[in-house]
């Protein structure tokens, strides 16, 4: 890809697959595994550049729970994409325990891996505590929606969020710095590793793995700082914090800097999407999402993806809708032409060198559908 097509959107923009491995009600865990193997090879024949899996915890409706564990499947059981992790949460694990897994894919599947890296749980509440609140309302760059941030502050008070962390870490366990595991976790891959005393360490597997690191952020704080200053990949999320990814986007590029990784900045934003042969297909398919959100957003986790037509059932509140009005109103949802349009806006609005599309419906078939159509229109379409 040159770098003119990341500037002006060009055809040849790469695409790549977000996916959060996702339970449809009625289903089960071990099908929603199976329909991602299913994605993946799909998205390989399609041409899409990476398939990326993110880490969720004690969610009904989410079986990605370890990224290393489903990118060693879904590395065997295709043969050119990228797969990787988006992210992995290095809020309750070290960075050794991320190198050696994946330096472990890698040994099999050289020059193929995506390290992903997310900061999660206590970090995150953290500094989202300490964050000044700051609710500007919504307006539109280049067309593109850029919503009013939802008041979350009851996820601060969720007793599930509070027995995810205490599973997820040994008891009085405290996350270090985040910049810290980062840099850490570098010297680890580089075989450059010391420690305070200056003992050497050598990860094996993981030592010299290829593998690209990315970090991913929701806004310009913490992560896109680091990913900027270790000149690393950074990936911005539009499908999870659609309200500040302008300012993820402009918080890396402020702080990038050149690196052996890296000569210039690199962003991949996400994206909510579903395609259908027309809009109203598309909207009906995508019914169920607000709801799926609504779970999420109260803190209870993921429920498994409803049908259109439990969703149409569902009696809202106005709380309610004001909690998921962000993602639900950023999701972008239609036909192929419609669909292209508006990832092309986001594209320019946000200067993204490729996009992640997060594709989820209840039937299986209809997200791989869904990707089908977009990278047939993407390939096709002048931009």
């Amino acid at each position: 890809m040159s770098p003119d097509a990341a500037r002006t959107g060009a055809p040849d923009l790469p695409l790549s697959v977000l996916d959060l491995v996702p339970v449809s009600e009625g289903s089960t865990a071990t099908q929603a595994v199976r329909n991602a193997i299913d994605l993946a090879r799909h998205a390989e024949r399609l041409g899409y550049r990476r398939y990326w899996l993110a880490e969720h915890h004690l969610n009904e409706g989410v079986a990605g729970s370890s990224p290393p564990v489903l990118a060693a499947l879904l590395a065997s059981a295709t043969e050119r994409i990228r797969v990787g992790s988006a992210g992995v949460q290095l809020g309750h694990r070290t960075p050794l325990s991320a190198v050696e897994e994946f330096g472990l894919v890698d040994a099999l599947h050289p020059g193929r891996l995506d390290l992903g890296l997310g900061r999660s749980g206590k970090q995150l509440i953290r500094e989202r505590a300490s964050a000044p609140e700051h609710r500007p309302a919504a307006h539109h760059n280049g067309g593109v929606l850029i919503p009013r941030p939802p008041d979350l502050g009851n996820l601060r008070r969720s007793a599930r969020l509070a027995v995810t962390f205490a599973l997820l870490q040994q008891p009085g366990a405290e996350a270090p710095d985040y910049g810290e595991q980062v840099d850490d976790l570098l010297a680890l891959l580089d075989g450059t590793y010391r420690s305070a005393e200056g003992v050497a360490a050598h990860a094996v597997p993981g030592e010299g793995a290829d593998v690209e690191v990315w970090v991913l952020g929701s806004s310009g704080g913490q992560s896109a700082r680091v990913a900027g200053s270790r000149g690393l990949r950074f990936a911005a999320n539009y499908h999870v914090s659609p309200a500040t990814v302008l300012d993820a986007v402009e918080g890396y590029r402020a702080a990038f800097r050149p690196s052996a990784h890296l000569s210039r900045p690199y962003v991949a934003v996400s994206a909510d999407v579903v395609v259908a042969d027309t809009d109203d297909h598309a909207r009906h398919l995508a019914a169920g999402y607000g709801l799926w959100v609504l779970g999420i957003r109260r803190g209870e986790g993921a429920i498994p993806f409803p049908t259109p037509e439990q969703a149409a059932a569902h009696t809202w509140t106005a709380e309610d809708r004001a909690l998921v009005a962000d993602r639900v109103d950023t999701q972008i949802v239609g036909s192929p032409a419609t669909v292209v349009a508006q990832l092309r806006r986001l594209q320019q609005a946000t200067g993204a060198d490729e996009l992640a599309v997060t594709t989820i419906t209840h039937d299986p078939a209809d997200r791989l559908r869904s990707y089908e159509l977009l990278a047939t229109e993407w390939r096709t379409s002048t931009g």
